[in-house]
């Protein structure tokens, strides 16, 4: 199942897409969404080729650190893949070869029955710059704003 998912969005994945400027900032939003769509399915093929070589992800809520070699092993063993992963309130700045993207990444996850699902809203900070090969992923931050989990326990 994995390997059909992974093959199926690697081929939905425009070549073009993956090389391309980080510029304009509204094709590197869309790209973006690429890159939350591999996270979710555990497309380590597409994160080996869109993430820079120095990568770096900062978690806020767990106080960790993931390099490239982090992300791209966790997607290659991961046997579970959330129901959605998405975005919102995506702005972007941009300097020179580098742009800033910022806003919200909701990810819905099964419960253990398989029927009924969980929230995580995080705010990110994702750091895109251009390099020879093109468009490179170079860094992001994350950190959790809001849990369903933690709605249900503060009515209880």
């Amino acid at each position: 199942m994995k390997s059909t998912l992974t093959l199926l969005l690697s081929a939905a994945l425009p070549f073009a897409a993956q090389g391309a400027s980080c510029l304009p900032a509204a094709d590197l939003i869309a790209r973006d969404s690429q890159y939350e769509e591999a996270t979710r399915v555990n497309d380590a093929a597409f994160l080996e080729n869109y993430l820079a070589d120095d990568f770096v992800w900062v978690h806020n809520l767990v106080s960790s650190i993931d390099d490239k070699a982090a992300v791209v092993a966790r997607a290659k063993k991961a046997a579970t893949v959330p129901k959605s992963r998405t975005t919102s309130g995506v702005q972007a700045q941009a300097l020179g070869d580098t742009v800033v993207l910022r806003g919200q990444s909701t990810v819905e996850a099964w419960n253990a029955d398989g029927k009924t699902w969980r929230s995580n809203r995080y705010q990110f900070m994702r750091t895109y710059v251009n390099t020879p090969a093109g468009c490179k992923l170079l860094a992001v931050q994350t950190m959790k704003v809001w849990s369903s989990e933690a709605e249900k326990a503060a009515a209880k």
